[in-house]
């Protein structure tokens, strides 16, 4: 029995489920150009733990998981959040533009 101060423990497929839910967002929010910009205007694309974070994202690109991406260029940012010199140019106000100008464009014509 837990005491009043100490909360009870944590179901771990409850945990489980939670932080895939919240894994799962965070990575469809990267689909979105002015997300990753806001994210690089603010130096979180420099942080090494956040760098790290993103490349232990990466098991989102295996078959069991990107089926739950709704997406696709969420996927594809994700790769390209992998290279320092795009977590550089997606500060600029114009690569935010050129980005996003593309993402219509591949969605304009899909």
């Amino acid at each position: 029995m837990s005491s009043p101060t100490q909360p009870p423990p944590a179901d771990p497929r409850s945990a489980n489920r939670a932080r895939f839910e919240l894994e799962l967002e965070f990575v469809q929010a990267l689909a979105n150009p002015f997300y990753l910009h806001s994210l690089g205007q603010q130096g979180i694309l420099d942080q090494p733990a956040f760098i790290n974070f993103l490349e232990y994202l990466q098991y989102w690109r295996e078959k069991d998981y990107a089926r739950f991406i709704h997406y696709p260029h969420a996927l594809h940012h994700l790769e390209l959040l992998q290279h320092a010199t795009f977590r550089a140019e997606i500060r600029k106000d114009e690569w935010r533009e050129y980005l996003n100008q593309k993402q219509f464009e591949h969605w304009r014509t899909w």
